[in-house]
């Protein structure tokens, strides 16, 4: 039996052997290939002639497999490294390519000679990072600030999905807070809020960083300008409805004691977990409820003073009110709502341009006009639209002559006018036209 060849190729040249075949087959023609494939009409031309001799191998580009133009002489690179371990054993790659280049005439990046390194695991000089030397004294009190952060992290090692830990710490006492989440949002923030006001009360202040979810990038309305309002993210609002001042970082090494606490529970937490063979956040969130007072037990301090600035908690049913997320969406004449690629019927008859959806932590929602609620059901049964392939239309290059195109090289006789011989053979006409009428 034969051996048939293996032709590799990449979906991009899948795509165009497909419609360079339909040109064969002459179903398209070159012109709409070629906007099919972001390709001249030339270019499809050639590749349609290399086809036909070559079979499905002609679509493939002739450079497949050779080296680059690019490509660093291996010789070159095999002494460029052997001088640094002899010469420069203690520089950088900055000054390191400099020095070839200098002493030993060997062009070579400082990039390009990092990565050798790397690659060769050669040690090298790396920059030091500028230490923050900037020492911020502890709040006072119990619940005076308190920092929040997210930790993105393997937290499980492999055993489950990556999470999210959601951590709060005091800032005079260094009691933690913390609770696992599938990723760092609004829902898992007001969540974990939610459950710290419920077991400690409401904090005079939160200390966390610019991410989207804490801090808003939507520029304010001429209205809010003017009236002096602040561009507020969805639990930003939360915070400031519970009269909690929010303050924001401007950089990592600003709220410390959260990121200690993350680079420990990195360390620690991790290993304990691993012990117990926690694999889902949901064990971790049990676990975190044993494992958390004992850290602060052992690694919580003693206030400077000992009033405790919590604020009591709210009841569970304004809590409830408070942490949802509100969004404006008009009410159509039909009387339905689109929200989250969604829509819902609403059931009462209610004179609206615009309603508010509320999103609760819980995945539930509810929709309420001037405060009231509103009854309403999910249409879940929607005509789909027919959508057409559209035909994109690829842009015509101009073509620019070469300098020494013959073109360029073409002059009028300057004693050869057209312009007299066209105003003589329009007078012959107009007296021919006279002649005619009489």
């Amino acid at each position: 039996m034969a051996r048939k060849d293996i032709i590799t190729m990449s979906r991009k040249e899948l795509k165009r052997l497909h419609i360079i075949k339909k040109v064969l087959e002459r179903q398209i023609t070159q012109v709409e290939a070629a906007s099919l494939t972001e390709l001249s009409t030339r270019q499809v031309s050639r590749i349609k002639i290399r086809v036909e001799s070559e079979g499905d191998s002609g679509i493939i580009h002739r450079l497949r497999g050779q080296p680059s133009n690019r490509t660093t002489d291996p010789e070159l690179k095999e002494k460029a490294l052997k001088l640094f371990k002899e010469k420069y054993p203690d520089f950088g790659p900055t000054l390191a390519s400099e020095k070839l280049l200098e002493r030993d005439k060997i062009k070579v990046n400082d990039e390009t000679l990092r990565l050798w390194l790397i690659e060769r695991q050669i040690p090298y000089k790396q920059r030091k990072k500028r230490p923050h030397r900037q020492w911020r004294q502890r709040k006072e009190f119990l619940g005076e600030m308190v920092q929040m952060d997210g930790s993105h992290h393997d937290w499980f090692e492999g055993r489950g999905p990556k999470c999210v830990l959601m951590g709060y710490i005091d800032d005079a006492t260094g009691r933690p807070f913390a609770r696992f989440y599938e990723y760092e949002g609004t829902i898992p923030a007001m969540d974990s809020f939610k459950r710290y006001v419920e077991k400690n009360g409401l904090p005079i202040s939160v200390y966390l960083d610019k991410h989207k979810t804490y801090k808003s990038d939507k520029a304010l309305t001429i209205e809010e300008e003017l009236s002096g309002e602040e561009a507020l993210s969805k639990f930003g609002k939360i915070l400031k409805e519970l009269e909690v001042k929010l303050i924001h970082a401007d950089s990592p090494q600003a709220k410390g004691r959260i990121e200690r606490l993350f680079a420990t529970f990195q360390d620690r937490l991790i290993k304990e977990m691993r012990l117990r063979e926690i694999k889902v956040t949901e064990e971790g969130n049990k676990f975190l409820e044993w494992y958390l007072p004992r850290y602060a037990q052992r690694f919580g301090v003693k206030p400077a003073k000992a009033a405790n600035l919590h604020r009591p908690s709210p009841t569970e049913a304004e809590l409830d009110r408070i942490f949802r997320i509100r969004t404006e969406r008009a009410l159509r004449n039909d009387f339905t709502v689109a929200h989250n690629k969604r829509l819902y019927q609403i059931e009462d008859n209610v004179r609206a341009r615009k309603v508010v959806v509320e999103e609760k932590i819980d995945g539930s929602m509810a929709i309420q006009y001037r405060g009231t609620y509103l009854k309403f059901h999910e249409i879940r049964q929607r005509p789909e639209k027919e959508t057409r392939e559209k035909c994109r239309i690829g842009i015509k290059k101009v073509f620019v002559p070469a300098a020494d195109h013959p073109w360029r090289s073409f002059e009028i006789n300057p004693q050869i006018s057209s312009y007299p011989q066209k105003e003589k053979v329009g007078q012959k006409e107009k007296e021919l036209r006279l002649l005619s009428k009489t």
